[in-house]
């Protein structure tokens, strides 16, 4: 690197106007199928853009997760490891959005989101693929379809669906996963 600021590609530019859409609708989508008054909620790592909050309807009990303790979250703690702060079976619903792609561990992590989940809940997950890398730091991975099955195996999926890109086929932009824990 020359220490020049980097500059945006248009496609960069596309890309995270498509992922922050995508993004949003799997919120959306998922808050309206699976959310409902009395219901716990985790949103991991949510403090650097709105999360999920100003979604929910009224009577959810929210809390957070980030592996930063200046972020102010319920809960500081890394997701790839086992964390016995936060009981087993907690949360009905986990949103991940744009959050396993800079862990280190990614297999670690999917489990402990499986242990925090409820029985019967769901988790929201969105990766990117066909993005450029970017923070926080550590940017580790890109996950296809088939990379999400493996990672999800002790889940159902529910649904696993891409936002092309277009002109380019089997190059997603990004994927939304709703997976539940069986009960």
């Amino acid at each position: 690197m020359t220490g020049e600021p980097l500059i945006p590609s248009a496609m960069d530019v596309e890309h995270l106007e498509a992922i922050r859409e995508s993004v949003a609708q799997a919120q959306r989508d998922a808050i309206a199928a699976h959310v409902r008054a009395g219901a716990v909620v985790l949103d991991v790592a949510p403090q650097v853009h709105a999360g999920v909050r100003p979604l929910l309807p009224e009577g959810v009990t929210l809390e957070t997760l980030d592996l930063d303790p200046a972020a102010g979250a319920t809960y500081t703690a890394d997701l790839c490891r086992p964390n016995p702060g936060i009981p087993a079976a907690r949360f009905d619903c986990i949103f991940c959005t744009e959050v396993l792609e800079h862990t280190l561990q990614p297999f670690d992590a999917a489990a402990e989101l499986r242990r925090l989940l409820a029985p019967g809940g769901h988790l929201v997950l969105t990766t990117p693929f066909n993005f450029r890398i970017h923070g926080p730091l550590p940017d580790c991975w890109r996950f296809t379809e088939h990379g999400l099955r493996a990672l999800l195996t002790d889940f159902e999926i529910v649904t696993l669906d891409a936002v092309e890109t277009p002109g380019r086929p089997l190059m997603p932009v990004h994927y939304r996963t709703v997976a539940r824990r069986p009960a």
